[in-house]
Formats: structure tokens, sequence, C-alpha cells
């Protein structure tokens, strides 16, 4: 029975909102948390060479060429927390909250240290199997996101990141690698992670490195189709060598709402909703919508898409959607209205601030209905099975004397996020796999580097100058998901 419904018993009905063998976890990144970024045979990655402090995003935006590290920088993704080494005693953890899944990347440099590799390297490999075998002991299934943020420094100098074509085979030789190695252990997995990031920064995304004079909104759109391709082939070959497996996108999401409800900006708002559902509409259909074709023809923007590449599309659509929410966003048409209300919150995303909601310390703005409406709009467009992959507030945390931790704005934050979702499978009938909140350890922020902005149910000692012991404590958050998973969503109190 449903809450409208005068005559439903509540707790039925709370016990019945999440179905039996909902996915609840966490999810991390490899370049986020394991460090030892020169252990057993990596390679430089796109991460390892983004440094901490004021050239971090024109670093990230490829505005800022960094190829190599340097002295005079530091690099938090060089240790991070130290998860390589560390990982038994941090699925431990994971599984002591009751995990159900667990969504982690491998890092393609661990498996070809040089991006294309014709053998891959064994100890990447072994690390990696090492990791999955250790939460399929504690009942944990792996969600693996293929590539996250993660474009090889070789294949960069070698080809210019995905600008090039040939990327495509080389991800393909990476895909082979893992899927022949981890065939009947995994069967979730993610091809790229938040794809349409891409176009706000170039080179963290895509290892894309602008030229003067280049035209880059053609070089973003151009790399943007080859990662399309590139999923549309990892998808069949996913099916073929896994054939009960389950492949998915991945989505930066959050809804754009208008400023105000003139005709303008409720237009602005779908015109920057649509930059993001250029990728999905792509991944989800297995084709470009029509006014994409027209927004790159008005563009000048040649896509170097052949025949075979849309059929290849066509063939290797998605078996279900995955997005990242922290946020709502909010637009208009009217140039004064942005100048004025223009904050970021997001260093990577623009958005006005929406006078109706609040923000964190960071300047993210809290929405949690967002979520809801997020969801039903990406269902009402690809009618496939959703997964939320990243949810989750950064917060500065305070250590008590005696060690504890309260942090009751993070359990407010996702209390009120869980009910909407609820809210969208009961009472909007919405298919949704799983929920994977971010990330379930303090980790490197990937947008400004820090530590101090945590978002984990575990509190890692470090701080952003790298110092700590890199002890693991549980966060009064760690129980109360504990026992949001015991009940499958039932008691969020």
């Amino acid at each position: 029975m449903l809450p409208f419904d005068p005559d439903y018993d509540k707790e039925d009905y709370i016990m019945s909102i999440f179905p039996e063998g909902f996915l609840w976890g966490g999810a991390t990144a490899a370049n986020q948390c394991e460090g030892a970024w020169q252990a057993d045979g990596k390679g430089l990655s796109t991460v390892d060479v983004i440094p901490y402090g004021p050239d971090r995003m024109p670093v990230a935006r490829g505005k800022l060429r960094m190829l190599a590290p340097d002295d005079v920088h530091s690099y938090p993704a060089h240790e991070a927390i130290d998860m390589y080494h560390r990982y038994k005693e941090d699925i431990a953890l994971f599984a002591e909250m009751g995990f159900k899944c667990y969504r982690l990347s491998i890092a393609w440099t661990r498996i070809l240290p040089h991006g294309d590799d014709d053998t891959p390297n064994e100890a990447g490999l072994a690390f990696y199997e090492q990791v999955i075998d250790e939460c399929l002991r504690h009942g944990i299934q792996p969600l693996v996101t293929i590539c996250h943020f993660d474009t090889p420094i070789d294949l960069i100098k070698k080809y210019g990141g995905w600008k090039d074509r040939r990327m495509i085979d080389a991800y393909l030789k990476f895909c082979t690698a893992i899927f022949t190695r981890f065939a009947g252990k995994v069967k979730y997995w993610l091809t790229f992670n938040e794809i349409n990031m891409l176009l706000h920064m170039p080179f963290m995304g895509a290892g894309i490195l602008f030229e003067e004079g280049e035209n880059e909104t053609e070089v973003k759109y151009r790399a943007a189709h080859y990662e399309i391709v590139a999923s549309a082939k990892a998808v069949q070959l996913a099916h073929k060598l896994m054939p009960d497996c389950m492949v998915g996108c991945m989505l930066a999401a959050g809804q754009y709402y208008p400023f105000t409800c003139a005709p303008e900006d409720v237009y602005a708002a779908m015109e920057a909703d649509r930059d993001n559902y250029f990728f999905i509409d792509a991944q989800a259909r297995g084709s470009y919508p029509v006014w994409a074709w027209k927004r790159m023809e008005r563009a000048g923007i040649r896509l170097d898409c052949t025949e075979e590449d849309l059929a290849e599309m066509r063939r290797g659509t998605v078996d279900f959607i995955s997005f990242s929410y922290y946020s709502s966003r909010c637009t208009s048409a009217d140039p004064a209205t942005v100048e004025k209300y223009k904050k970021p919150g997001n260093a990577a995303i623009m958005s006005l601030k929406n006078p109706h909601l609040q923000a964190s310390e960071w300047g993210w703005q809290i929405d949690p209905i967002g979520l809801r409406v997020t969801m039903n709009t990406l269902y009402d467009r690809y009618q496939k099975p959703l997964f939320i992959v990243e949810n989750g507030l950064g917060a500065v945390d305070k250590v008590e004397p005696d060690g504890s931790i309260h942090d009751p704005y993070r359990v407010d934050y996702l209390r009120a996020h869980i009910r909407e979702m609820g809210k969208a499978i009961a009472e909007d009938g919405l298919p949704v796999l799983g929920y994977t909140m971010w990330g379930p350890i303090d980790i490197v922020s990937a947008s400004s580097g820090e530590m101090k902005k945590r978002y984990g149910f575990i509190y890692v000692d470090k701080d952003n100058d790298g110092n700590g012991t890199l002890e693991r404590r549980r966060k009064d958050s760690f129980y109360w998901y504990k026992k949001v998973i015991a009940t499958n969503g039932a008691d969020l109190d």
C-alpha cells in the first residue's frame, strides 16, 4: 500500500520502500584513496600530476600543462589514505557496517603502466583480485568503475589523451585485461565515471590539454564522442566475456532549475540539462539526439563520427543508469541575474545561488527533493534501472578529546536524501538497484585536493599538508548507517 492510502500500515510501508536485495554501500576512487602511486610497476596517471593548491583547477581544466610532478607542488594522490596497503582493514570496516556493495575503481596504469601495453602488469591484476576477493569474502558485491578520472600520462604524450581516436583501442585493451581476469567475480561495471565532467575539467576527465588557438568546444565534443564509442564497445565486450554482468553509464547529475518562471529562464535550464544528457542519451539510447546534431552544426563542430561508430553505439547501449547527486543547480538567461547570484558551489560546475536552499561549508547547495526530481527525470527519459553511486556531504569534522567524532550534520544530510530516494521507489515506482554513498571513508577531495573536506563514516587521521598517522576511527554516522543497512532503510532515525 502507498502512503496516500489512509488505511496503510506505517511500519509495513516503511519496510516495503526498499526492495529485497537492495545494494547499500559506499563508493571510492582509486586515485583518491589508494596512494602507492609508483608501487609495483604502476605508471603515471592524470591525478598523479594534479596538485593541491591554487594550480589545481587550472591543471584539471587543461589550462596549465603539467605532465609530471615537480618539487614545487604537493600531490595528495601520491599517498592518499594508503588504502593500497590497508584495504583489508578498510573492507572489514565496510563489512562491519553491513555493506552489500562497494564501488571501487581500477587504476588504468596499475594494469597497463603505459596505457596500451601488450601485456598487463600482473602485480596490478593481483592487487585488485585480492581486493575483490576480500569484498566477496565479506559478502560485499564489487561495483567496478573502469575509468575514474584516470588517463595514463604516456597516452597523453603519445595521442593527446581522448582527443585521439586511438584511445578507444587502448581503453579496450584495458577492458579486456580486467574483464578476463575478473569474470565471474564482478557483476556490476561502469564504463566512465561522471562522463560529462569532460566538459568542465577536460584534463582530469579525459587527459586533454588545450593548445593555443584550438577550438576548445570542438575538442571536448570530439573527445566525448570517442569515449562514448569506447563505452559502447566495452559494453559489448563485457556481455561477450561475462554474459551475466550488467554495465552502466555514470553521470554527474543534478537537475537545473530555472531561476524564475520566465520562459527564457526555463529554456536556459533545459539547455543546461542537455549538456549533461548529451552523453547519457548516446549511451542509453544508442544515438545522439537531434538537438545535439543541430547544436554542433551551429557551432561548426566536426565530430569525426563514422557510420561504424553509430552502429557500435546502437549495439552497445548500457543496462542501467548510474549517477552522482550532491545538489541541484540553478541558472538564468539574464546576464545581470547570473552575475548577481553566481555562486560556484562546486569548483567545476557553475550554479546560481538558489534562495530556497541552504549550502554546505563548501557552498554546495543542499536539496534532497532535487534527488527525487533528478531520479524521475532520468527514468522518464531512459526507462532503465537507476543506481545512485555517489551522494554525500563534505564537511569539517572535529575529533573530541576522547577520540569520538560527532557528525549529526552528515546524518541529517544522508537521512533526508535517503528518504527522498525511498519516495521515488515507493510512490513514483522507480526501479533502483542500490545506493553507494560517497565516500564511506575520508579520502582526498577530487575538486579541492583537501583532506579536511571529509565525507566518510570512517575518519582518517591526515590533514591537508599530509601530516597524520592514517589511523581509522568510527564516527557517529558509522553506527547510524549500520542501522540503516540492517533495517534495509526502515530505521533512519
